[in-house]
């Protein structure tokens, strides 16, 4: 039987001519760096590497989400996307325009679109049911099945394209995820995210234990299985989760050791500090930071080298080394001072002052010095970009912990009126935790007004399930 042309379309990419010319002489990370340089001139935010350029000159990107867009089309004034050798929006969109069968998380082309119907369906999800309704709302068009079938269904998948296409569409989609978990979790932070994230992590590791992708296409999907273990860990981690959190860490690492991919191992290295500080294991914290910046010596990316010193700064931090300490914090200082690289990993875009201002602000609170504390989380938070809400609701909250420790309770209540406040955009249970702390902390004082109405207000604050 003929394929219809839908189906060979689908199955076959057509690759982006024009788009490849338009990139010359530079190689794919050197235009991804100008994309990003690209997007800072005009406001917009994209994470573009080295993979996304690939995806889109070979046909996989039929047409930009709208950040990108707008970006390209500020990079080439005067031309339209299909100038650039993208189809038209409508086409991608029609019915005409999907695949002739499923494909492993619903494989789309598309990342969050800033401002259009689907956004605004999340957002109203969100405020009338709660960070659960906006997971389900914003992952369900990756085919993630509330029973968690998505692995079966990728293997029944596999099989149904003779063990060819199915990894060839899934490595987008597993990267897509990547994406989207990032986002949200940006956005919204980590509890009802986690549930629901772990399907299409189950998904990748089917696609790659079937072992029918090509080289390149199974090179991707062991860095995209493995950068997928680490998000959906972190959300574990922030949400207290923290045996879950160590077991997605522990086969991120692992998958970077099988496939000799030292980004990634870092990168779990790096997750797996964090998360032993967090677990009051700051020895191991040390040694893990101290194994990534080994790993990531050879990657080319201070920024990489200096957050991975903030980290090891926390292990020391938690050992009561004040001296260990502070010169790891001067390392991470240096390294950040010599600014952004085209090397630095694309996770990494959370990575600025205010987020060197947050964990400079964690280490002095865990050595005692409130006061010292205090101004670096305020400067945390005033420095913060708006779109990291949850991070402006983790600053504003070590804020309010450490001028209550400082005592000053006035001020420590506004601060922690101000993060209850945001939390009604965002779910994290480290951040109620620490505002429990808080409120404990400022309970001798809670005939001052205003520590008065903190407390009254952080009691009858919903608490995440």
């Amino acid at each position: 039987m003929t394929p219809s042309p839908v189906a060979s379309s689908a199955q076959s990419p057509r690759p982006n001519l024009a788009f490849r010319r338009l990139r010359g002489q530079r190689s794919p990370g050197e235009f991804a760096a100008a994309v990003r340089r690209a997007a800072r001139e005009i406001g917009e935010r994209v994470s573009c590497d080295a993979r996304y350029i690939g995806r889109v000159e070979a046909g996989e990107i039929r047409c930009p989400n709208y950040a990108y867009e707008r970006v390209f089309l500020h990079m080439f004034p005067g031309r339209s996307l299909t100038d650039l050798g993208f189809a038209p929006r409508s086409a991608v969109r029609g019915r005409a325009a999907r695949p002739a069968e499923p494909v492993p998380l619903a494989h789309t082309e598309f990342e969050f679109p800033h401002h259009d119907e689907e956004s605004d369906v999340r957002r109203r999800a969100f405020m009338t049911g709660g960070t659960a309704t906006v997971a389900i709302a914003s992952l369900a068009p990756l085919g993630i099945a509330a029973d968690g079938t998505a692995a079966r269904a990728a293997r029944s998948t596999v099989a149904g394209h003779g063990g060819r296409a199915a990894p060839e569409a899934g490595v987008g989609a597993v990267e897509e995820a990547i994406r989207r978990i990032r986002l949200l979790d940006d956005r919204h932070g980590a509890d009802g995210l986690y549930k629901r994230a772990a399907a299409p992590l189950r998904t990748a590791f089917a696609l790659l234990d079937a072992g029918t992708a090509a080289p390149g296409t199974a090179e991707r999907l062991q860095a995209g299985a493995g950068e997928l273990a680490i998000s959906v860990g972190w959300l574990a981690h922030d949400s207290g989760r923290f045996d879950d959190a160590r077991s997605h860490y522990a086969e991120a690492l692992a998958t970077a050791r099988v496939a000799g991919d030292p980004a990634l191992e870092a990168h779990a290295f790096c997750n797996t500090a964090f998360l032993a500080r967090d677990a009051g294991r700051p020895r191991e914290a040390v040694r893990a930071a101290q194994a990534a910046t080994r790993v990531a010596a050879q990657l080319a990316s201070p920024r990489l080298l200096s957050l991975l010193a903030l980290r090891e700064a926390g292990g020391w931090a938690g050992l009561g080394d004040r001296r260990g300490c502070e010169r790891a914090l001067a390392r991470a200082q240096a390294l950040f001072a010599r600014g952004r690289s085209d090397d630095d990993p694309e996770w990494m875009t959370f990575y600025g002052e205010a987020e060197l201002e947050g964990l400079e602000a964690q280490c002095y609170s865990a050595l005692g010095d409130w006061t010292r504390a205090a101004r670096h989380a305020r400067r945390a938070a005033a420095l913060q970009d708006p779109h990291f809400t949850r991070n402006i609701a983790l600053y504003t909250a070590e804020l309010a912990d450490d001028l209550a420790r400082a005592g000053q309770p006035d001020e420590a209540a506004s601060a922690g009126m101000r993060a209850l406040h945001l939390l009604t955009e965002v779910q994290s249970s480290r951040i109620q935790s620490m505002l429990a702390t808080t409120a404990r902390v400022l309970l001798p004082h809670r005939r001052a007004s205003g520590v008065s109405a903190f407390l009254e207000q952080h009691a009858s604050a919903p608490r995440t399930a």
